[in-house]
């Protein structure tokens, strides 16, 4: 099995050098070591001497030449919007006390789906649109993407 051994961030990678790509979830892509699957059927071993975490668009090196590119899997997400520009940043502060990733969206943020957190946004004025979309939430400021 081909292993992968570093990983390199969006855009600083030679995207003509992928040789496949690895579709994955949001709570898949803080990985030291695991086994991937590739859209090809091809199995890779994630290879890792710590983990990191990937986001969409990070090149993936392996260790006989080329790489595997990274992208993000839709899975279930709420879009949030709200009336105005207060009112959203309201409900971010809220979503940010509970400790919960978060997307910006242009003027709307995305979350995981969870209903809980559906009747916390709704009962602050956000109106929910449920989608299937990729969900590549900010690192935080204190993240250094490796």
């Amino acid at each position: 099995m081909r292993r992968a051994i570093a990983v390199h961030r969006r855009g600083a990678w030679p995207e003509e050098a992928a040789l496949d790509t690895v579709m994955l979830a949001y709570v898949d892509r803080h990985r030291r070591r695991i086994r991937l699957v590739a859209d090809s059927g091809e199995a890779y071993l994630l290879d890792l001497s710590r983990a990191h975490h990937l986001v969409d668009g990070d090149g993936l090196e392996l260790d006989c030449g080329g790489y595997l590119s990274v992208r993000a899997a839709p899975e279930p997400v709420f879009e949030i919007e709200a009336a105005d520009p207060a009112d959203l940043l309201r409900i971010a502060w809220h979503l940010g006390n509970r400790h919960l990733p978060l997307q910006v969206a242009g003027a709307r943020v995305r979350i995981r789906a969870d209903h809980v957190i559906a009747e916390m946004v709704a009962g602050l004025g956000g109106r929910i649109t449920r989608l299937e979309a990729p969900f590549d939430p900010e690192t935080g400021a204190y993240h250094e993407h490796e």
